[in-house]
């Protein structure tokens, strides 16, 4: 009876966001507090798991997971959109591509893009990456002969990866405290499994989609792009643009502190004060505040507003994604706490699936069901945590194979599916190759790298 309210705690979801068009947060609440009920009718007379026996213990449920979803991603969620609109109101981004392109050459303009998409993907929401380089890429499209689909499948499949694997994007952070591992291993290991997704997903597939193109002769339309050129060289900045090194720096700066308080505690006696130093600094909210009172300062001599405007700007940006998110966790954690996500993970082992497949696997089918990334890791890590702790294998690697099953198979539930035909003029069907297959190829990849990783789990540090 649970894996049936599972299914119509799905199909009613999926019914709200895509035919009913109700905000997703409102959605998953209303999923949250559906499922929880439906649940208690099936214990009736029976047997309910502890802390889950009365309406009052659903309600509770959903409000604690509310709670300590955005209490573990809230901060650092803010601090990294207000540290990428620094990057990006500065033209410390735009140098960044530009160094890129002179340094792989127009012929290999597709490496270019993927690794623009790929660093930018970190501190900037997709959409806003899309934004920012669809002008470009349809100047680089008319100039070089590339496909615009397998252009768009570069800068989306790029930016992808890094939205879901790497921090301190919200939903990484989200799977990393659902799944109580070591945010800064975690990245580490996450950068890498991200960058052989932009590889594999982006790069190689793009190429494939590309001659495919090239081979049926097919043509892009960019009659208007003089205009959308002449407006946004309009808009342009007075000021003088951050060179790209110093836009690096304002992204480097948290990351390296996360990366050395997590890694020092290998290298350092556990009662040296340098340590705890450094776990202090590398704690990611503390990182990601010096990183944004960093790249204020650095910033500022480029900035055609206020340094106040623009963290409020970035503010306001944020909330509705924090509300999602926590909207996720607290649906997520209503599946747990009824015993729901027991159900899943038993019958999923029944058929003798290696834990990492089936993180894989309920992360794509609740992706493709949403339509939400966000939606899908954090339902996901709090579906399958505790069967991920009792495996044996490296809950990093659980963690990483839950991120790739929210990448690809985009539909048009999405709207980052609409966003990407939208800004890059494609059709459904182009769209469809270029974004939703190279993504789901990417995912794929990132799994088959992950399983790769776990043969070694006993020799490589943190993997443990």
């Amino acid at each position: 009876m649970l894996l049936l309210v599972f299914l119509i705690s799905i199909a009613v979801l999926l019914l709200c966001i895509i035919k009913v068009k109700l905000n997703a947060f409102v959605a998953l609440l209303v999923c949250a507090y559906g499922t929880g009920i439906l649940a208690l009718a099936t214990y009736a007379g029976g047997a309910a798991p502890e802390g889950f026996s009365s309406i009052a213990d659903v309600t509770a449920c959903v409000t604690s997971n509310f709670g300590s979803t955005l209490g573990s991603i809230g901060i650092v969620t803010g601090l990294g959109v207000m540290l990428g609109m620094f990057m990006y109101e500065s033209g410390g981004i735009d140098n960044i591509v530009d160094k890129v392109l002179k340094a792989v050459g127009p012929k290999r303009s597709q490496y270019a893009v993927s690794v623009a998409g790929f660093i930018t993907g970190i501190p900037v929401f997709g959409d806003v990456v899309y934004i920012m380089f669809a002008p470009m890429l349809r100047v680089l499209s008319r100039k070089t002969g590339y496909s615009m689909a397998a252009y768009g499948c570069a800068i989306s499949v790029a930016t992808t990866c890094t939205f879901a694997l790497v921090l301190p994007t919200a939903p990484p952070l989200a799977v990393a405290a659902a799944m109580d591992v070591n945010v800064g291993i975690f990245f580490f290991y996450a950068l890498i499994s991200a960058f052989v997704g932009m590889f594999v997903g982006g790069i190689i597939y793009g190429g494939i989609v590309n001659k495919q193109d090239k081979k049926a002769g097919k043509t892009w339309d960019f009659s208007d792009l003089d205009s959308e050129l002449t407006e946004n060289a309009a808009k342009a900045s007075t000021k003088p643009k951050m060179g790209a090194m110093m836009a690096m720096s304002i992204l480097l700066v948290p990351i390296i502190l996360i990366l050395l308080g997590s890694f020092s505690a290998f290298l350092l006696p556990a009662d040296s004060g340098v340590l705890k130093i450094l776990a202090f600094l590398g704690d990611k909210n503390v990182a990601m505040t010096i990183g944004v009172l960093y790249g204020a300062f650095v910033a500022r001599p480029h900035l055609n507003r206020s340094i106040t405007e623009i963290m409020t700007e970035g503010a306001d940006k944020v909330g509705l994604i924090l509300l999602i998110t926590g909207a996720g966790g607290a649906y997520g954690g209503v599946l747990k706490a009824c015993g729901i996500a027991n159900v899943i993970t038993d019958g999923l082992q029944g058929f003798h699936m290696p834990i990492l497949v089936m993180c894989f696997v309920i992360a794509q089918v609740l992706r493709i069901a949403t339509g939400s990334t966000t939606v899908a890791l954090t339902t996901t890590a709090a579906i399958v945590s505790g069967a991920a702790a009792a495996s044996g294998v490296s809950p990093i690697l659980c963690a990483i194979a839950v991120c790739a099953g929210g990448i690809g198979l985009s539909l048009p539930n999405d709207s980052g599916f609409w966003a990407i035909s939208r800004f890059f003029h494609l059709n459904e069907i182009d769209t469809i190759r270029g974004w939703t297959l190279g993504g789901f190829v990417a995912g794929l990849s990132i799994l088959l790298f992950a399983c790769i990783l776990s043969l070694f789990q006993g020799f490589l540090p943190g993997l443990i």
